[in-house]
């Protein structure tokens, strides 16, 4: 059967992203690719043109380390497509090299974990929200990590006691308390909302750059984000973390109600968004 949706895939021009994308395709989706280096989109797009025998899929350019861009992205998504069926939250960045391990800031001043693996996600969905309930029924999928820090609310920046594993654990966890707070807000029955760890240390480019080796295969990831896309069996289930494919439970932060509410007012003032562009 063909799979007749249209479905976004942040950070599609390496590692899960790509190969997800390549997975998609085999089904006949109408993809949009989002990378930040065009030549590097502009290739994955002929390529996965050119191995399944299908229509380009659409490209969009930003980098997710400055929020002006986020929102342009978003505007671009909105002008290529009057459906959006399916949003992969991928796009992201590790605890060390290739992106350090000592703290930096984005473009927007942000610690650069915070703002790239969830401050541009929070942004680009809650922008994406509404289209996305359009074309009910839809999917956010969050690719997270079973690595998660608690967040301090005293210092969200982490300008005391920085490792990059600490911010990137708080960035994930982020993400997917996040992921809660909007299932909380939207109907599973218009946009369900689900976030995953897909594997351990896949070989991608940010993992072998920083430990030299993987674990699990790209092939076990791709598989369980894929799930999460497309399992009809998952249509109405919303508000969850998958250790792969197991219905787990995030860090104990996750639950906590007055966190989650924290962190949505918090996120709200850091992306410049008013109180009701988000639900």
């Amino acid at each position: 059967m063909t799979d007749d949706r249209t479905i976004l895939i942040t950070g599609a021009t390496d590692g899960l992203g790509r190969a997800l994308a390549h997975r998609l395709a085999e089904d006949g989706a109408t993809l949009i690719l989002h990378g930040r280096d065009r030549n590097r989109l502009e290739s994955t797009a002929d390529d996965i043109r050119d191995a399944h025998r299908v229509p380009r899929p659409r490209t969009v350019l930003a980098d997710l380390a400055e929020l002006a861009q986020v929102r342009r992205l978003a505007a671009d998504v909105r002008a290529a497509t009057d459906r959006l069926d399916v949003l992969v939250s991928n796009a992201g960045i590790g605890g060390g090299e290739p992106d350090g391990r000592t703290r930096r800031t984005s473009l927007d001043e942000y610690e650069l974990r915070f703002a790239v693996n969830y401050l541009a996600g929070f942004l680009l969905t809650a922008e994406l929200l509404p289209l996305l309930r359009r074309s009910a029924p839809a999917r956010i999928v969050n690719v997270a990590s079973i690595g998660q820090h608690p967040i301090d609310f005293d210092d969200i920046m982490i300008e005391r006691g920085y490792t990059g594993m600490r911010a990137y654990g708080q960035s994930k966890l982020a993400q997917i308390m996040s992921g809660f707070s909007v299932s909380e807000r939207v109907p599973a029955t218009e946009v369900t909302v689900n976030s995953l760890h897909p594997a351990t240390f896949m070989p991608t480019k940010m993992v072998l750059a920083e430990i030299g080796h993987h674990i699990d295969t790209l092939e076990e990831g791709v598989a369980a984000t894929y799930r999460l896309v497309s399992d009809p069996a998952l249509a109405g289930t919303t508000g969850r973390f998958f250790d792969r494919t197991r219905d787990v439970r995030a860090d104990a932060q996750a639950y906590d109600a007055h966190a989650r509410e924290q962190l949505w007012a918090r996120s709200l003032a850091l992306t410049g968004l008013e109180a009701t562009a988000a639900a």
